[in-house]
């Protein structure tokens, strides 16, 4: 006789279910995952930024000519003499002049542009690419493209065939310091190199600006054109233009290719990177100066980086301003 009751089947026995079983594989351990991904990128970084960082400064501290694993430690001679080198302190002096041309320059044509591709209601997004361009192309070629086509010493130049025209005389823009055309040369290849890519920038941010502000300020008796570009759109724009600004100013200091390409071997007009390519990889080969000077460079650069940041305010909130 079966015993089993109402209440048993009411309530039927639940079976137990097996415990889970551990999750096995690269998708169960997001620890491995993670360091598969992130390791090789880890292991270049230390390989070709760091490794070289600490080996240059350490080559900084020894009398390193001809030989990257120098035995005689020199202290720091080798920044007392990078700091008493006229050429190198030149050198500093020439990013001095680039970069007060270069950084408001490409800042109000970078802007200028974004601010006319910004108000497009068609083709925009042809003429972004089309100013955007110009960043894909090597520096070298552009430079050898400045140098051989556009600003040619001789009378096949561009620049001086139009010049002809009007019955000027062929100019020498990269042969003759005095007077300085040379500067011309580099900074409108620089202008043509780089300005697309901050008009990206000023763009996002010019996209970004509630439309709601230029409704109230209409409302309010704002006048469309300068008063609401300077009320309005610029202050909006302050975060971004600080980025650009510092931008601007890490990539003059690292102006390197124009300069070499444009100017070869001349004595003056040199950047800070040339001039340490020349001390390090010329006759002498001092590695030992030319790190030295590298890390001054270093050094110069990170505090006028944190100095302008401070300036202008970057990384603060609107409330802090």
């Amino acid at each position: 006789m079966s015993t089993t009751t109402a209440r048993d089947l009411a309530h039927p026995s639940r079976a137990e279910a097996p415990p889970a079983r551990p999750r096995r594989g690269l998708r169960g351990s997001r620890t491995l995952s993670f360091w598969l991904f992130i390791g090789p990128f880890l292991l270049g970084l230390a390989l070709f930024v760091y490794v070289p960082i600490g080996w240059s400064l350490y080559l900084s501290f020894f009398e390193a000519r001809f030989t990257v694993t120098p035995e005689k430690f020199t202290g720091f001679e080798n920044y007392t003499y990078m700091l008493t080198d006229p050429d190198f302190v030149g050198s500093l002096g020439t990013f001095t002049v680039f970069a007060a041309f270069i950084v408001p320059t490409t800042w109000a044509l970078s802007l200028g542009l974004a601010l006319m591709v910004n108000r497009l209601r068609f083709m925009r997004g042809f003429f972004r690419s089309v100013f955007f361009l110009p960043t894909a192309c090597s520096y070298v070629a552009a430079a050898l493209i400045w140098k051989m086509s556009i600003f040619s010493g001789v009378r096949f130049g561009l620049m001086n065939t139009v010049l002809g025209w009007f019955g000027v005389e062929n100019i020498a823009w990269l042969a003759d310091p005095n007077p300085p055309w040379y500067w011309l040369v580099i900074v409108s290849a620089r202008l043509w190199l780089q300005s697309g890519f901050y008009m990206i920038l000023f763009l996002a941010a010019l996209q970004n600006i509630p439309g709601e502000l230029y409704e109230a300020a209409a409302i309010d008796g704002a006048k469309p054109g300068w008063q609401t570009f300077r009320h309005i759109t610029l202050p909006q724009l302050r975060a971004t233009s600080t980025a650009v600004v510092l931008l601007l100013l890490i990539a003059a200091y690292q102006a390197f290719d124009e300069f070499f390409n444009l100017l070869s071997k001349t004595t003056w007009g040199r950047p800070p990177l040339v001039e340490l390519y020349y001390t390090a990889l010329g006759e002498n080969q001092d590695y030992g100066a030319g790190s030295a000077g590298a890390v001054i460079l270093t050094v110069l650069i990170c505090a006028v980086t944190l100095l302008q940041g401070k300036f202008l305010g970057f990384g603060k909130g609107e409330e802090s301003k």
